[in-house]
């Protein structure tokens, strides 16, 4: 029996994806430490250019909030649904007054534990798959427990999504929460 709980576990697997995802696109993955979980960031993502479809930025940089849930998302209009609990996360992910574009990455993994991995000679298989959303620009919560936020499927964070998303910032094409159902 370990000795981290279900929740931990669930948060070491989505470092895990975020690390196997940035390492494949060659991006540079560091962990934050307690001063920056504080502030809303898991995790600095780095990546240095020529980018696809890139603009003048040569390196960029891209602050992560990690997240991992063996709830089912409901889907609304081409978007996962996601409770975020505590506005005051909400708010920092939210703020438009940040040099770094932060993103969230919500790990959506199956039920039962004993599906979340699998491993063969072949391979080692982490289940599901997790998306991501910025969240800057979206409006100010009516609640002080938390907020459901809105994941489209088309964000996922996989390889091409990243590159994607990493060409788009050096470009300045800085991603916010406008078009996503609020």
């Amino acid at each position: 029996m370990s000795p981290l709980s279900t929740q931990n576990i669930e948060c070491e697997l989505s470092y895990a994806y975020l690390h196997a995802v940035a390492a494949h696109a060659g991006v540079s993955c560091n962990e934050g430490g307690r001063h920056e979980d504080g502030a809303g960031t898991d995790a600095c993502l780095t990546a240095w250019g020529p980018f696809p479809n890139g603009g003048y930025r040569e390196e960029v940089n891209l602050n992560v909030q990690l997240k991992a849930t063996i709830k089912s998302p409901a889907e609304v209009e081409g978007s996962f649904s996601y409770y975020l609990d505590g506005i005051a996360r909400y708010d920092a992910l939210r703020s438009e007054a940040l040099s770094v574009p932060r993103i969230l990455v919500v790990l959506f993994l199956p039920k039962e534990r004993h599906e979340w991995i699998t491993h063969t000679e072949e391979a080692l298989s982490l289940h599901k798959c997790a998306y991501w959303v910025s969240l800057r620009g979206a409006p100010k919560s009516d609640n002080n427990s938390g907020q459901t936020i809105y994941l489209p499927k088309n964000q996922r964070f996989d390889v091409q999504g990243l590159t994607g998303l990493l060409s788009a910032i050096s470009r300045n094409d800085v991603p916010s929460y406008a078009g996503v159902i609020a």
